[in-house]
């Protein structure tokens, strides 16, 4: 077989870390049967690599290493038949080795088998001898052959050992560093955090400062404005507390009952003016119903979505969002439907991606950080659901995501 440059032997049997070690006990009983088949002292598993063969199971003598040029299975390995000789003398291929005459030793019987792997790699032989010429039957023949599969399947089970091992020291080398990872971002969670409230409950406090002045509380036009700022900070507060809390480690959700309904009514009530301005309209088609889920999560959801449908609108027609859900067989089926500029199909799965952004912009400016999908689909991910996209019927995206069943009601 031809062994690449890039691909030398040694590589290749390096995997199987059994050059240089103590002897693996069942290549060991391999070679003391295959012996016994063959009624024969002496039996060997030699491994070649580029310079040096490697007895690393014998019977009968002490296992050793020679050079290559010396070895008579670096001969028998490029064959593609087992090597049978009663008299290695007689044949001119081996006649002259100095295993055959005396400088080595005096091998008379030989009987080589390769050892071939399911890839198809030689990996070296599996050869019984004696200093006696003598014959061995058809059927010992065979039982060589089947030992020498069974040679490979140890030496491919202790590769296989090796690389799981190898592969649990990287996972947990990859869980160390990702605990480490999750305390940084633990760290950087709390800061965000700091850094975003101070702020927003000083616009509360100058809030509930605006409610107290007498202009304001005489004027309905503005307490009006002044109360839903209010709530729509205390929800934005409640919001950055809780997707930072489910960012950190040991984050989770706070699962309870939640009315989808009067979710989005809250929502469409904050976003109402934005509506207005573009003359749109969001509806609710049919009943939504309640469900146990994380309020706060769910919520950003569906924000994420309908300003989605808001952001990506075409340009000279109105946004229309519709909200629906259905009972399936073990879960609710939710739609956002708008009658947007649409996904291309090819780049649906792309839209979920962190930070990606699926949309030509080159003629029109849209702002976005490609993360409110991505976002998405990790809260519905972690409430047991899934999420995807189709096509509105009269263009357009829809968006569904899937809650389970759990003691909810219609």
């Amino acid at each position: 077989m031809t062994i690449s440059p890039l691909r030398t032997r040694t590589r290749m049997l390096a995997p199987y870390a059994v050059i240089g070690e103590p002897p693996e006990p069942d290549l060991e009983a391999i070679a003391s049967i295959a012996a016994h088949i063959c009624g024969v002292p002496k039996a060997v598993v030699n491994l070649i690599d580029d310079t040096h063969q490697y007895q690393v199971a014998a019977h009968g003598f002490t296992q050793a290493v020679c050079d290559r040029e010396d070895s008579m299975c670096a001969i028998s390995m490029t064959l593609p038949e087992p090597v049978y000789l009663p008299d290695a003398r007689t044949d001119e291929r081996w006649a002259n080795n100095p295993f055959v005459t005396g400088v080595i030793g005096d091998v008379r019987f030989y009987s080589s088998t390769r050892l071939i792997t399911p890839r198809g790699d030689v990996l070296g032989t599996l050869c019984v001898f004696d200093e006696e010429v003598r014959e061995i039957t058809d059927a010992q023949r065979e039982q060589l052959e089947l030992l020498a599969h069974q040679v490979v399947d140890v030496l491919e089970l202790r590769r296989q050992s090796f690389e799981l091992h190898d592969a649990v020291v990287r996972l947990e080398r990859t869980r160390e560093e990702l605990v480490r990872s999750n305390e940084h971002l633990a760290a950087f969670a709390g800061q965000v955090s700091h850094d975003l409230k101070n702020p927003l409950a000083s616009v509360v406090g100058y809030l509930h400062n605006l409610t107290e002045v007498g202009v304001v509380a005489a004027e309905p036009e503005a307490s009006w404005c002044t109360q839903r700022a209010l709530a729509a900070s205390q929800r934005m507060s409640d919001m950055i507390g809780n997707l930072l809390d489910y960012a950190s480690v040991g984050g989770s959700l706070n699962f309870q009952r939640v009315d989808l309904a009067e979710v989005m009514a809250d929502l469409t009530d904050d976003l109402s003016a934005a509506i207005a301005a573009m003359g749109g309209a969001i509806e609710v088609d049919g009943v939504l119903p309640t469900v146990r889920a994380d309020r706060v999560q769910i919520r950003a959801v569906l924000q994420n979505l309908v300003s989605n449908a808001l952001k990506f609108r075409r340009l000279h027609r109105p946004p229309q969002i519709s909200v629906s859900a259905a009972p399936q067989s073990d879960h609710w089926l939710l739609r956002v439907a708008d009658n947007g500029i649409g996904i291309p199909p090819d780049r649906r799965e792309q839209a979920f991606a962190l930070l990606s952004r699926v949309h030509d912009e080159s003629a029109r400016e849209i702002a976005g950080n490609g993360i409110g999908l991505a976002t998405c689909k990790r809260i519905v991910s972690s409430h047991g659901g899934e999420i995807g996209l189709t096509d509105t019927p009269g263009g357009g995206t829809t968006v569904w995501f899937t809650l389970p069943y759990d003691t909810v009601t219609p």
